[in-house]
């Protein structure tokens, strides 16, 4: 079980300053862009319906031209770089509103804290990156999780010191996180099932790696399992399930020194090929009944 009076280290104490400082900061730049984006709208400027992101170089060099004065929809589209370059007549209806000097002045504003914000991020990730020297190889470890990179690897290390004996088994470092559903029960009824409260943190970056985990869909366990569980329990439940499942994971490679393996996107047909012929086609469909024949070998 968790040893309620550890207490981390100095270097893990100064990991955690860091890292959770640049996820504040990180969340503020997010909050920032929001903001952007809503004045924006107000002057009837639809820019993010047609551009991915809005901060890239393309939506950069339009927004400083129209903070800047110009107002000709043609030329603000004629910015468009790379792979914005065949949207241009989307752009052009898009960057058709009333943007006046108002809504330039606080647009400018608003870039100007952006900005300000991605450097403190930038000088904070390069300090922790120094600071995780001692830990390359459990980064390294990480890394080899679906969904999880450089930044979630850095929160995980920072939040648990990379020391996994302070959890007697990989449900106590779940419990810990807040990914584990509880579980009240009275007289064979379950009464609740919401996720108890732990580290947010660490279950800020789960969360995030989880999400880009479910996108791997059938190339991962992780994606796979994730499409499995959506239908019965919801898209966010789905996502709570995975974070647990990675945070298992997470648990056995340290204590253990390993690297991650996956099971496969097509663990569930290989376990269950009848489960999973009965979900692809359900059984007297429309009236025909269903059969599956092995494919003859060549």
């Amino acid at each position: 079980m968790l040893r309620a009076s550890f207490v981390p280290p100095e270097p893990i104490r100064r990991l955690r300053d860091l890292t959770r400082y640049r996820a504040t900061l990180a969340a503020e730049r997010t909050r920032e862009a929001q903001r952007l984006e809503k004045e924006l709208e107000d002057a009837g400027i639809k820019l993010s319906t047609v551009a991915t992101d809005i901060l890239g170089v393309s939506g950069r060099a339009m927004l400083g031209a129209l903070i800047e004065g110009e107002r000709d929809v043609h030329v603000l589209a004629e910015m468009a770089k790379a792979r914005m370059r065949p949207k241009i007549p989307q752009l052009v209806e898009a960057l058709r509103g009333n943007f006046a000097e108002h809504h330039g002045f606080l647009c400018r504003l608003h870039l100007q804290r952006i900005d300000q914000l991605s450097a403190s991020i930038l000088e904070l990730s390069t300090r922790i990156e120094e600071q995780m020297r001692p830990f390359a190889h459990q980064i390294e470890q990480l890394a080899t999780l679906p969904g999880v990179g450089q930044t979630t690897a850095e929160v995980i290390i920072a939040e648990t010191g990379a020391d996994m004996t302070r959890f007697a088994t990989a449900g106590h470092l779940a419990s810990w996180a807040g990914v584990c559903s509880g579980h009240h029960e009275s007289a064979g009824k379950r009464k609740s099932g919401k996720t108890r409260h732990g580290n947010r943190w660490l279950g800020a970056a789960l969360g995030t790696a989880a999400m880009a985990a479910s996108r791997t869909k059938d190339k991962t366990y992780l994606g796979a399992r994730y499409q499995r569980l959506v239908p019965r329990l919801g898209k966010k439940k789905a996502i709570v399930a995975l974070e647990h499942s990675m945070l298992t994971a997470v648990w056995h490679m340290l204590t253990h020194n390993v690297d991650y393996h996956d099971l496969g996107g097509d663990y569930f047909t290989r376990r269950d090929p009848e489960r999973a012929m009965r979900r692809i086609v359900p059984s007297n469909a429309l009236g025909f009944t269903v059969r599956f024949d092995p494919i003859q070998a060549a």
